[in-house]
Order: structure tokens, then sequence, then C-alpha cells
């Protein structure tokens, strides 16, 4: 890996870390959902695929259920993280698969679940931002 790219990949781990991190609030934490603004463009899709169905959300029909459930004690004690990850950087556009576990309590019930995540990411005039996820927990 060059130098340039190097320095593309560690900004790309800082974006993907804390978007993980946005949806946090394990051991009291705070999410902050306008970091969401800063780490995807406007027209970020996310889409969750189950089976042969799928979700597609824009940032704000994203933010809007989860900000509710991580702050009226429907969940709590979240988090989830990224346990493994293969990033691929050709100039100013990136791919990353990702492993990830996530962990919190439901409604008073504890859970565990792992699922895979791809990332899609473009370097704009703010650094490298996200402009696609999409995810299908195991």
């Amino acid at each position: 890996m060059d130098p340039t790219q190097e320095i593309d990949k560690k900004a790309i781990d800082e974006v993907t870390t804390a978007f993980f991190g946005i949806f946090s609030n394990k051991n009291g934490a705070k999410p902050d959902w306008n970091l969401i603004a800063e780490l995807c463009i406007t027209e970020a899709i996310i889409i969750k695929k189950t089976h042969q169905q799928q979700e597609v959300y824009n940032l704000e029909s994203f933010i809007s259920p989860r900000k509710k459930i991580l702050s009226d004690g429907t969940l709590r004690d979240f988090e989830e993280k990224e346990i493994e990850e293969d990033t691929k950087i050709i100039g100013n556009i990136a791919q990353r698969a990702t492993k990830y576990v996530k962990e919190g309590y439901l409604n008073g019930e504890y859970f565990k679940q792992q699922g895979n995540k791809f990332f899609q990411y473009i370097k704009t005039d703010k650094g490298w931002q996200i402009n696609a996820v999409v995810w299908e927990d195991e």
C-alpha cells in the first residue's frame, strides 16, 4: 500500500468506527445524531437485507426510528462494532466488507448478534464519506 493509500485507509477506518459509534448507548453513552451528516453524503442510501426482502432508507428515515429506540429505553446498553474488515481503495472511491457484532438489551432482553455490512465511500472536499451501506444480520 502506498503512503497515500495508507492515509486514505486510516481515514476510512476512522469514518467507519465513528459510524458504528453513533448508535451506541452502552455505559450511558449518548448518540451524536448530528455526526451522521459529517460521515455520510446527503444522498446516502442505507439498506437492510433480510432474506429476499429489503428495507431501503435515506439518512432521515434510517436515523429516526433508531433515535427513538436508543433514547426511550427500548434498546439499552447497545453497542455495535466491527470485528473484521477488508477495504479496497481505488483512487477516490472505496469499498469495505465488514463483519460486525452487536449486543444490548432490546425490550429488557439481552441479545448478541453478528452480521455483515458493505460500505461504499467517496472522497469529497470534506474527506472520505459514506455514500452507501447495506447490511444483513446472520
